[in-house]
């Protein structure tokens, strides 16, 4: 592993900016009837965020107790708003919560 020292972890550290988090958990409807074409259009939705470059990372889980995570390059009351009208949300299938947390600008997932 390589060594990091003080200073380099000082100067990255000014290059970091804030991103909001949200956790995804499932809600009391997700395993009604029909949860799996609101959760396909959860899911349409997220692609279209992504081609908005608002989500950023999207990771869906689907354990018991988490359903999804993503990063979204937006602050925590844009990011509120857009999940209040996400179709999953507003029928019950799924619940959010957001965080407000900091990254590097350029940071991904290898491809």
């Amino acid at each position: 592993m390589q060594t990091i020292s003080d200073e380099y972890m000082r100067e990255m550290l000014t290059k970091t900016r804030t991103y909001s988090l949200l956790i995804l958990r499932p809600g009391p409807r997700m395993n009604e009837p029909g949860a799996d074409k609101i959760i396909w259009e959860h899911g349409r939705r997220n692609f279209a965020l992504r081609a908005e470059r608002l989500l950023s990372i999207v990771c869906p889980v689907g354990d018991d107790t988490v359903a999804g995570v993503g990063i979204f390059d937006a602050p925590v009351d844009q990011v509120d708003g857009l999940m209040k009208d996400d179709p999953a949300v507003k029928e019950g299938v799924l619940l959010y919560e957001l965080h407000a947390c900091r990254s590097f600008p350029g940071d991904s997932l290898p491809g």
